[in-house]
């Protein structure tokens, strides 16, 4: 499959350089896998009910399953030597009805399906051919529900100081699935926050790379956070330039998060090492009633020196002027959850 013309250079000889290994790998037998995330959706209403599904084909040996192939324990540099496989048909099967849906560029799949599943956690049939089916989580909004809660992973929810090269080669590289930290009290913080709906919707927006998707849901689970969909970005050149733009994605996804979910009054949650202030405040002055507070986790010195280089919060970290929506500061989940009584009303 030619490469678009108007595709980036690193774009394009990443697609070449994976096509080349794909033909390999197939002389040895491997086939397209289907490895599915987790997704969301809303349940039927006057409107058409519908689903986000989330998965990616990549091509693994013959009896390899999608659990196996995102397999825990090991060092996270392993996902991220995969073949992704555009163009490889995949049948969905939500609810009563069956859609056929495509693998683009890098082998992902982020599409919008129409649905009939109610309110819930579902599982969602993906089939592929020579595979055997697996399925894909998907948590259904229904339209009476409130609450939803939007978190950050890297330094909010796990300690990874990310940015700075060495210390992202280090983390990638080096340190096991196993060995890497929760900040303390952030779980239990997010149990309080739920507390009026400990059901709702919680979806953790990264600029992490799918290929640790699965590992940072084991992540989760093993430190008991709440379930909840993971939103991220790909790994490697995209068809614009050589790096993605992590704030971009970010300002994208919560936009279309307060949109789809028109019902819902969101707590947001990221930490002052990178540009969360700075959207939560964006997103806060556009559309304030959307929003119930604000969490901010407050990195260390030390901290804030491994992730950008400076002791001090980046630049425009301090709010421009009063919010309309309540912030709250603290250098771990504890200090938040201390100023939380009482907790903002679900409606307002």
């Amino acid at each position: 499959m030619s490469a678009p013309t108007g595709m980036h250079r690193g774009a394009r000889i990443e697609d070449a350089v994976k096509g080349r290994i794909a033909v390999v790998l197939r002389r040895f037998g491997w086939l397209p896998l289907a490895v599915p995330y987790t997704g969301y959706g809303s349940a039927p209403t006057e409107r058409e009910g519908w689903v986000r599904v989330l998965m990616r084909v990549k091509l693994s040996s013959p009896n390899t399953s999608a659990e196996e192939s995102e397999g825990s324990g090991g060092r996270w540099w392993r996902k991220f030597f995969t073949v992704g496989l555009a163009g490889i048909p995949v049948v969905v099967r939500v609810g009563n009805r069956v859609h056929e849906v495509s693998s683009g560029r890098g082998g992902y799949v982020d599409v919008v399906l129409e649905s009939d599943l109610p309110a819930g956690w579902h599982e969602v049939p993906v089939e592929l051919e020579g595979r055997t089916p697996t399925a894909e989580q998907v948590r259904v909004v229904g339209p009476d529900e409130q609450f939803g809660l939007i978190s950050d992973i890297d330094d909010t929810v796990m300690v990874t100081a990310l940015p700075r090269p060495l210390l992202a080669f280090w983390n990638t590289f080096v340190v096991k699935e196993t060995s890497r930290r929760p900040v303390p009290g952030m779980a239990q913080l997010y149990e309080r926050v739920r507390e009026q709906e400990p059901d709702g919707l919680v979806v953790y927006l990264s600029t992490g790379a799918w290929n640790v998707a699965r590992a940072i849901s084991r992540f989760l689970d093993r430190h008991s956070y709440p379930r909840g969909p993971l939103l991220m970005t790909d790994w490697g050149p995209t068809a614009e330039g050589w790096f993605r733009s992590g704030t971009k994605h970010k300002h994208r996804e919560l936009r279309r998060l307060v949109s789809e979910f028109p019902q819902l009054r969101w707590v947001l949650a990221g930490d002052d090492g990178q540009h969360d202030p700075q959207l939560y405040e964006e997103l806060a002055d556009e559309v304030p009633d959307a929003l119930r507070m604000v969490l901010i986790r407050q990195l260390t010195t030390v901290e804030q020196v491994l992730t950008h280089g400076s002791p001090l919060p980046p630049e425009n970290q301090a709010l421009r002027a009063p919010s309309p929506v309540p912030w709250l500061r603290g250098l771990d989940g504890i200090a938040l959850a201390a100023q939380l009584d009482p907790v903002p009303p679900a409606s307002t």
